[in-house]
């Protein structure tokens, strides 16, 4: 068993190679939050870089809820036309390719002038930081049936649009993520409590999609192995969601892990001296696979081949790749030539934890946007300007995202 053999799914159908581009945020849609021409071309690039899979960062299923400034948003078919061609952009030499679909929850910031809902009134803990995001409104019961009503379309949109799957996005603290925490889940009715109740909205999500899309159509999960906070949704509790979803003909589970108060997904190594520190969910996922009826990929850090690899042969059944990609979008095209590449950004040290993520997030995107100008990356770019730079690009898509917002609610 290696990288590059084929994966079949449950649905029917086949990953050409266990290497999946994994989804990271690129905040580079259009003025009207549809796929722009750049993220068209940064498609491009990982189109021809060989991975199998390629799965986008955030697609919103809300307009009024965003992850961040300049996202993709898929609510109607208004902008379907962009969609197509982006998803045929993302087939073109082979790969499947999957929107993610999500909420954010409470995790949007202030300055996107929104109401921000979530399971309960649970604001976010993040020391000087938390001022940058509301204390969120409980959601009532027909705002959650409108967000189920709301993934279910998107994917329908996404398979119109030629897309071959989504994936919903159950981790990193976002809203489904909310849900399934009990720190952030303190409902008393049908949506809270036992974790029957808080995986509740994502069992009906899924159940819904599946029903609203064609069989061969996928639909995988991306869950959290834990919050990796304490009291937080934990790893056994993540074991008995798999199982839950074992019976909903799922095709894929993706483990990651963390949120934006504990950002575990970054990793804290980036020496790659052994396997336990490149991929470092690696461990819960073999576990995982040893109960789920579908494939389990995951998805932090790895970087290497040979990391890659052990992977594999360990039993998980394919890998997600994100910052990697990100600084070298050829990466699956030169390990099968043989090469021994392994592209990494330089690690972040700062003592603000919560300040680190964003400059590591920042330090990413200044990579995709080079590769959207058809420039190389530049992965010794320094962290405080990567997020200077992206701080003002924030702000001035904020606005943007305000104005634009502020224009569809007028009678």
């Amino acid at each position: 068993m290696n990288v590059f053999d084929k994966l079949a799914l449950p649905n029917g159908s086949t990953i050409r190679n266990r290497i999946a581009k994994a989804a990271m945020e690129e905040n580079m849609a259009n003025a009207d939050h549809a796929p722009s021409e750049s993220l068209m071309r940064l498609y491009q690039a990982w189109a021809e870089g060989g991975a199998g899979l390629l799965i986008t960062g955030n697609v919103m299923v809300d307009s009024r809820a965003m992850t961040g400034p300049g996202g993709v948003v898929l609510e109607n078919d208004k902008h379907i036309e962009a969609f197509r061609r982006w998803a045929q952009i993302g087939r073109s030499k082979g790969a499947q390719f999957w929107l993610q679909i999500n909420h954010p929850g409470r995790q949007m910031r202030a300055n996107l002038g929104q109401p921000t809902w979530a399971p309960s009134a649970v604001p976010l803990a993040l020391g000087k930081m938390s001022r940058h995001f509301n204390t969120p409104h409980a959601m009532t019961h027909e705002m959650i049936n409108a967000v189920i009503q709301r993934f279910t379309r998107t994917a329908q949109l996404g398979e119109l649009a030629g897309f071959t799957g989504v994936e919903i996005h159950a981790a990193h603290g976002y809203l489904l993520s909310q849900f399934l925490s009990p720190l952030t889940n303190q409902r008393a009715d049908q949506w809270g409590g036992s974790l029957e109740n808080r995986a509740r909205l994502l069992m009906e999500i899924v159940k819904a999609v599946r029903a609203a899309v064609s069989p061969r159509f996928a639909v995988s999960v991306k869950l959290n192995s834990a919050d990796f906070q304490r009291g937080g949704f934990s790893a056994d509790e993540a074991r008995q969601v798999v199982k839950q979803l074992n019976d909903l003909a799922v095709d894929l589970v993706e483990l990651s892990g963390g949120s934006y108060e504990a950002p575990a997904m970054q990793g804290d190594a980036r020496d790659g001296r052994t396997l336990a520190r490149e991929a470092y969910f690696v461990e819960f996922a073999r576990d995982i696979r040893t109960i789920a009826t579908m494939p389990v990929m995951v998805t932090g850090g790895i970087r290497r081949r040979t990391v890659a690899e052990q992977v594999i042969t360990s039993g998980v059944d394919m890998v997600g790749i994100g910052t990697a990609l990100a600084i070298e979008p050829d990466l699956p095209r030169e390990w099968r030539a043989g090469k021994d590449s392994a592209p990494a950004l330089a690690p972040i040290t700062w003592k603000n934890k919560p300040l680190a993520s964003l400059a590591n997030m920042a330090a990413v995107k200044f990579q995709l946007r080079r590769l959207s100008l058809g420039k190389p990356p530049h992965p010794n770019v320094s962290p405080l300007r990567a997020l200077i730079l992206q701080q003002l690009a924030d702000a001035a898509r904020s606005r943007e995202y305000r104005r634009w917002i502020a224009l569809r609610s007028k009678p």
